[in-house]
């Protein structure tokens, strides 16, 4: 199966603490992104909002848009209200070819502190995953129809955070509540990701590659470390440079025949981590890896 490659821009500049790659210009971002030779990017904070101007900077650099994160709301909202706020972001990755919406539902996040403790999250009782299924499955339908499908983010301070909720929320959604299957949160909560991938692989529609760095990731869950907390502890880093098991996990999707994208997705510090050579060493370690698993990759 062929695949491509993309990257999310998180590598240079972090969206929850801007203070991360604040510096750091949109351009010198997508000019990087191409030449570490990625074929597309994902949303970034600093990324014009509107197809009009977005379509244009893109096109300079030779990069299409993957998709791009939206903070969802849906067990707070009803499915009309939550369509409706998320129209004009559904737009704009329609309108310049995106396929799929990374859709994560951060309802009651922490009160917004992304510094608590991992454990102060959200979470739902046995008893409500029946409706908010029903409620996501609805949303999720009407965003296909719209022409942008939902790929479900699982995330970390989420009501949806480890292995035994992604089960709930996908024996509980209907098919077109596609799952963003992400290594690195899957660990962090204390997940298999070979696993849980081998369960829902017939539902991944879209894939994140974050790898992550197994003596921080101990100590993260030994301490109860916050997401953020984490993130400047270094836990994450590109495909190839923790311990996260690609070589198990590739090669089971290339057998699903798997076609979407395959994201380097690592928030780390810029000023630590410098973007331009993470960014190529996630490049070429996820090529290999994809073309080892038997993934035709575009170049």
């Amino acid at each position: 199966m062929a695949v491509e490659i993309g990257i999310n821009p998180i590598t240079w500049t972090n969206d929850d603490m801007p203070e991360l790659g604040g510096d750091i210009p949109l351009e010198t971002c997508l000019a990087e992104t191409h030449m570490a030779g990625y074929r597309g990017t994902e949303l970034g904070g600093k990324f014009p909002r509107t197809s009009k101007e977005l379509g244009p900077i893109l096109a300079r650099h030779d990069l299409k848009l993957v998709s791009g994160w939206y903070d969802g709301r849906m067990l707070e909202r009803e499915v009309s209200a939550e369509f409706d706020a998320i129209t004009t972001h559904l737009t704009l990755l329609r309108d310049l070819g995106a396929k799929h919406v990374v859709y994560a539902d951060t309802s009651r996040r922490a009160d917004g502190d992304l510094f608590k403790p991992a454990s102060h999250r959200p979470k739902l009782a046995e008893g409500d995953w029946r409706d908010y299924g029903k409620k996501l499955t609805a949303l999720a339908e009407r965003m296909a129809t719209f022409g942008v499908r939902m790929a479900f983010h699982h995330h970390i301070g989420t009501i949806v955070e480890t292995d035994t909720e992604i089960d709930a929320l996908m024996n509980h959604t209907g098919e077109e509540v596609g799952l963003l299957f992400d290594t690195g949160h899957c660990a962090f909560s204390g997940g298999d990701p070979v696993r849980l991938l081998k369960r829902h692989l017939a539902r991944v529609v879209h894939f994140h590659c974050k790898d992550v760095r197994g003596s921080v990731l101990e100590k993260a869950r030994r301490e109860d470390m916050s997401f953020m907390g984490a993130v400047l502890e270094g836990i994450f880093t590109v495909p190839g440079d923790g311990v996260i098991p690609y070589s198990e996990l590739l090669p089971m999707l290339a057998g699903a025949k798997y076609n979407g994208w395959l994201v380097v997705e690592a928030e780390q510090d810029p000023a630590k981590a410098h973007p331009l050579t993470y960014a190529t060493m996630g490049y070429r370690n996820l090529k290999a890896l994809a073309q080892a698993a038997g993934f035709n990759v575009i170049i």
